[in-house]
């Protein structure tokens, strides 16, 4: 992934929820964004920001709103002043905002909606997922990007690619199924030593029953992915909506409109129903491995 790209910023699932329920307010209450702009003394197009989840919300901003929509129930003001309070920090105090120096606004973005999703579904054409991937593979990626030039650097980006990783085994592990194009196989990423390593570690984490990996063989000729890598999100909260990240060399691009998301949808059931079942998947990824000798 391109952390130095850039790109809209997504919403963040609790602003997304609390920019959803202000809007419901709003509209209960028939005022229009203009009124609800005039009640705030800001921009028509704060309060549409800020109804979208994607500006930090002040505390007594989201106070004056609900006094203007007439919004007096106590425990309401109090659970949506409280979601304020909570969806802010989010934002603020993950673990990767220690590696500030090393990411971009974009990447922090991202590991943040991965750190709170349940689901990522992801077809990959080029690299080895980042949440698959060994700390050697990551080193030659993190090399070869040319995004950074220190060692110190580098060290800092693949401890940040591995900490991640976390997500697979914690507590409630995220589900996570990937499809990728065989040349991801081929592809000498650091070597022999380091691609066979790193096939074996896909192998072995293929056998986790939240995880699955299918392999489209080249075989198969052309299809929908070979326009370029994405994934899609999607978030244990009822009201949350998928999203859809692309990757290009020049920034990521987040898409959070349905019609958006089911195209996505649908180009990851061509790739899955195209690709190798998992268990044929993990025999080709193993037979390969084997190929590969110092």
């Amino acid at each position: 992934m391109n952390s130095r790209g850039t790109t809209d910023r997504p919403s963040t699932v609790l602003g997304r929820q609390l920019g959803d329920e202000l809007r419901r307010y709003r509209e209960a209450s028939g005022l229009t964004t203009t009124q609800a702009a005039e009640a705030l003394d800001c921009t028509k197009g704060k309060i549409s920001r800020m109804e979208n989840g994607r500006v930090l919300v002040r505390t007594p901003d989201v106070v004056a709103l609900l006094h203007a929509y007439g919004v007096n129930d106590p425990k309401t003001r109090e659970r949506l002043t409280l979601l304020t309070r909570t969806a802010n920090r989010r934002r603020r105090e993950g673990w990767w905002h220690q590696y500030s120096s090393v990411l971009a606004e974009t990447y922090k973005d991202y590991i943040e909606m991965e750190s709170i999703c349940d689901h990522i579904k992801t077809f990959q054409a080029q690299l080895v997922p980042g949440l698959l991937q060994t700390p050697e593979y990551s080193r030659a990626v993190t090399v070869a990007s040319r995004a950074w030039q220190s060692s110190e650097d580098i060290d800092r980006f693949v401890q940040v690619r591995i900490a991640r990783q976390q997500r697979l085994t914690d507590e409630m592990p995220l589900n996570f199924w990937a499809v990728l194009a065989e040349g991801i196989l081929h592809q000498r990423v650091g070597g022999p030593d380091v691609m066979r390593a790193q096939l074996n570690h896909v192998a072995a984490l293929a056998e986790l029953s939240n995880i699955t990996v299918q392999v489209l063989p080249f075989s198969r000729g052309a299809h929908s992915g070979m326009f370029g890598p994405y994934l899609l999100m999607s978030f244990p909260q009822a009201t949350a909506q998928d999203i859809v990240l692309t990757e290009a060399p020049t920034g990521n691009f987040w898409m959070e409109q349905e019609p958006e998301v089911a195209y996505y949808r649908a180009l990851f059931d061509d790739a899955r129903t195209l690709a190798l079942p998992p268990a044929e998947s993990l025999a080709l990824i193993r037979r390969i491995a084997e190929e590969f000798t110092s």
